[in-house]
């Protein structure tokens, strides 16, 4: 019996094999076509921006603090009425991903208060200098409609007091 079972295995998977080659490949050409990538892929970052232009990223830097591989690097700066770059207090006047060091687990979304941060559905990331790797705040923005929206932004005094919107209860 012992010595039966084995052949049989190397009969069932000889048979897979062989069967396995008459089945038609699975070919996608990749620079012209491109792979649908999972809902919970996690790709290049992006900053994503409200609806009337405005830059989600407050400069509270939690997702560096939250970040495992230290690849994220905030700095913040003062919003003011004559140069609005985010509602409320302060916007992140410099933010870096490293993206060498940064291993993609999300957790920079996850700390995130304001949603600013997202990891979207890129996944052509390829550099030829070690520059090139370091993303900056101007290549992680989300592009903006119209060129009325793009930031910084005059606002009417007091317009922003809260630098998350305030939420709603769901409706069921």
């Amino acid at each position: 019996m012992s010595v039966v079972e084995p052949v049989v295995e190397l009969g069932r998977g000889l048979w897979r094999t062989f069967s396995s080659m008459f089945e038609k490949p699975v070919t996608i050409q990749y620079p012209e076509q491109k792979r649908p990538v999972r809902p919970r892929f996690r790709g290049r970052h992006v900053l994503k921006r409200y609806e009337n232009g405005l830059e989600k990223c407050i400069g509270c830097a939690l997702c560096a603090a939250a970040c495992p591989a230290d690849a994220i690097f905030v700095e913040a700066s003062e919003n003011t009425d004559e140069q609005r770059f985010s509602p409320g207090e302060r916007y992140a006047s410099t933010y870096e991903i490293n993206m060498l060091r940064c291993i993609f687990c999300g957790y920079c979304e996850d700390a995130c208060p304001t949603e600013a941060i997202v990891l979207g559905d890129n996944y052509e990331l390829s550099f030829t200098d070690r520059r090139q790797a370091i993303y900056t705040r101007e290549m992680l923005l989300e592009p903006v409609s119209s060129e009325d929206k793009i930031t910084p932004q005059q606002t009417p005094k007091g317009a922003y007091t809260r630098s998350v919107p305030e939420m709603k209860n769901p409706q069921d």
